[in-house]
């Protein structure tokens, strides 16, 4: 049953469908938002806490980590238990991490703490999702309700850079505080705003114990081997093995859903082209865009010498732009589908990344960089919400949960590994050490395997317009 009010399926939305969407947004701007003013503090931490490397990479790991291995878990919990209810104790352990985080004093209890707000935002960000979709009727309600939310998201991943940036300045543990009481303003407004549950499916009767628990090890295995290759060797037997006992995981997890009467996934949610497609899009999406931040940061602070608050400035164009395009997308998705948007959005991607091959050791920012970041910005704008309304279009009420958790594990998987890949290309390039020229000519391999993941994504998109059109269907928002 989907909990609509009268006010969903009119042109106007009522204050209390207003309070609940900001109250959504709030939460996956903060997830957002955590993640990128982190990135941005990693020089101080380490300077303030006496890190090593390794420890240091364990500070944005963990979160990836926790985040990444129980999104699935996160979004059957919210199908199976309440999503509302589910929402509002995931976020109060956010409130906690994020206050442990900002007084530690060491680095195993600052990872501990991050840790925790990955595993908080495996549960909020499925439960966010599956609310705002299952409160909106499909079509052009929620359409616009998810171009809101994701425009919120990612405005809050680019925003970040420049908060995270300048907060630094003042000192990195404002980057952890700062969230805490934004947090706790919307646990205490979420009760009273958000609706209540419908369509819950089952309880713990109907909890798939054996099958959170495959999938959950075998993704966080996955997670933590692809973290760990580029420092380990890919070739390592450490590597290798997590890698087949991932695979091993994974695969017991398939048998397991095949059989129960309950599954955590129901296998069948897979035959859907459209959704598939979203998924291995999103991983595509994520994967070349974090490869891509990870040489763009190196480039301007390591080579170019910026810092932290002007290489956010140099972001910001991007941030802007998918702020303001964003929340016209829903609109544009009524009129020509999701597949049409993502192919055009992982086109503007592909030749971004290809432009930043150019660049050198003096370059003009106007010429040499910003025409990538614009490019990016529109990309996303395109891409991102496109993503999440197609991931999500035909999925019954009492799966959306389930659709949110594939489509965000999808996102920190793809990211991950990306971002693992284009790591250890750089590496074996010869890394960050050396003369300019040398430096540049190790970035440019990762760029260009950043370029290839995105024309993987738009190869993807075309296969979905392709369908569509030997289909001879008409436009609808699951048309990829």
């Amino acid at each position: 049953m989907n909990s609509i009010s009268p006010s969903t399926t009119s042109a106007r939305w009522d204050a209390r469908l207003w309070g609940a969407l900001i109250v959504l947004c709030g939460v996956v701007f903060l997830d957002a938002l955590d993640v990128s003013m982190v990135g941005v503090a990693l020089p101080s931490i380490r300077a303030d806490l006496g890190l090593s490397t390794s420890e240091l990479q364990w500070v944005v790991s963990g979160y990836v980590l926790a985040y990444g291995g129980l999104l699935l878990l996160g979004g059957r919990t919210a199908d199976l238990l309440g999503r509302k209810r589910t929402l509002l104790i995931a976020l109060g352990g956010f409130v906690l991490a994020s206050a442990l985080g900002g007084i530690a004093q060491d680095g195993t209890v600052l990872v501990a703490a991050r840790v925790v707000k990955g595993l908080s935002a495996a549960f909020t960000a499925p439960a966010a999702l599956s609310i705002i979709t299952t409160t909106f009727p499909e079509g052009p309600a929620r359409n616009r309700a998810l171009s809101i939310f994701t425009t919120v998201g990612a405005s809050g991943f680019s925003l970040g850079l420049v908060l995270g940036g300048a907060l630094t300045e003042l000192g990195w543990r404002f980057t952890f505080l700062l969230a805490a009481p934004v947090a706790l303003a919307l646990l205490i407004a979420g009760p009273r705003l958000i609706p209540a549950d419908r369509g819950v499916s089952g309880g713990l009767r109907a909890f798939d114990i054996p099958g959170a628990v495959t999938v959950s090890a075998g993704m966080l295995l996955l997670v933590h081997t692809v973290v760990e290759a580029p420092s380990a060797g890919w070739t390592a037997a450490s590597t290798i093995g997590g890698f087949v006992a991932a695979v091993a995981l994974l695969a017991l997890f398939v048998i397991i859903e095949r059989r129960s009467r309950h599954p955590l996934v129901r296998l069948g949610i897979f035959r859907s082209g459209a959704l598939v497609r979203a998924n291995v899009a999103a991983m595509a999406l994520f994967g070349a865009y974090l490869g891509f931040q990870f040489i763009g940061t190196l480039y301007m602070q390591s080579l170019l010498g910026w810092s932290p608050i002007v290489t956010a400035l140099a972001f910001l164009p991007a941030g802007l732009i998918v702020a303001v395009g964003s929340t016209r997308v829903g609109a544009l998705v009524d009129r020509f589908g999701t597949a049409r948007l993502l192919a055009l959005g992982f086109a503007f991607l592909a030749v971004g990344y290809a432009l930043f091959l150019r660049i050198d050791d003096t370059p003009i920012y106007a010429a040499a960089i910003l025409p990538t970041i614009v490019l990016l910005g529109l990309g996303f704008a395109l891409a991102f919400p496109s993503l999440n309304i197609q991931a999500t279009a035909g999925v019954a009420d009492h799966e959306q949960g389930l659709a949110g958790g594939l489509v965000n594990s999808s996102i920190q998987v793809g990211g991950a590994i990306g971002l693992a890949i284009v790591t250890a290309v750089v590496t074996s390039a010869g890394g960050v050490s050396g003369s300019p020229t040398q430096v540049l000519d190790a970035f440019r391999p990762g760029l260009a395997v950043a370029t290839g993941v995105a024309a993987l994504g738009l190869v993807v998109a075309l296969s979905g317009l392709l369908q569509r059109e030997r289909h001879a269907q008409p436009a609808t928002v699951a048309d990829g």
